[in-house]
């Protein structure tokens, strides 16, 4: 037993019948031999069945939307990056020199592809139960510790709903300042409510500047409304 079948045995419960699958599963396309993207693949529909499923049954009354943004939150790549990190299955990808020399290990696309191809593997090593069962382990408190699902909004989305239900007139955005490079730019925005003075927000893009002054709005408002 090499080191990935015995982190994997040790970690996740499971011993591979076709070793093969297991290697192929944690060998990105930087490294020889075949590469984990069909597993890749196969593993993202697997995940998305069983998270659909889970979701379908823990919330029996909630709209086809909530589960759908309930659903995304789960299978993103920063959510599944964070999940193999924690198992520590950077460790045992297999990558090409390039990669390794640049921390591939702990780039969060790649660890979250070498999670799903994972999963495919262990489908095809086993059945659809065997790698059902391994997913809901997996996840583990983030199937059962679920956000609200109005809190996996954007903020943008949220504030004008907030205001709506108020009667009051929806925020503008004001680009007030760019700055840096053109593949570095820093872009500084203010939202516009009436009778509040504007919040700003900065980030890489107009849009992330917006969603963060949004959010710092939305966070004022209802907590003045708390307070009323």
């Amino acid at each position: 037993m090499d080191n990935a079948e015995r982190w994997l045995s040790e970690t996740l419960g499971y011993s591979f019948s076709d070793v093969a699958l297991l290697r192929q599963a944690l060998t990105h396309r930087s490294a020889p031999g075949r590469s984990n993207e069909r597993l890749e693949f196969l593993g993202d529909a697997v995940l998305d069945i069983v998270v659909s499923e889970a979701l379908f049954h823990s919330l029996p009354d909630a709209p086809e939307g909530d589960l759908s943004r309930l659903r995304a939150s789960l299978v993103r790549d920063t959510s599944l990056a964070d999940i193999a990190a924690g198992l520590g299955l950077g460790e045992h990808l297999i990558l090409g020199s390039g990669e390794r020399k640049t921390g591939g290990h702990r780039r969060q696309s790649i660890l979250a592809d070498g999670l799903e191809a994972l999963f495919g593997a262990v489908y095809l090593d086993s059945d659809f139960e065997t790698a059902a069962d391994l997913i809901r382990r997996v996840l583990g408190e983030k199937l059962e510790d679920l956000p609200h699902a109005d809190e996996l909004r954007d903020p943008k989305t949220r504030l004008q709903e907030w205001l709506q239900a108020r009667g009051a007139a929806p925020p503008d955005y004001e680009l007030v300042n760019v700055t840096g490079k053109a593949h570095q730019q820093r872009f500084e925005v203010r939202c516009l409510v009436p009778e509040q003075d504007p919040t700003t927000g900065e980030g890489h893009s107009r849009r992330s500047a917006e969603q963060q002054s949004a959010r710092r709005m939305l966070e004022r408002l209802t907590e003045d409304d708390r307070h009323g």
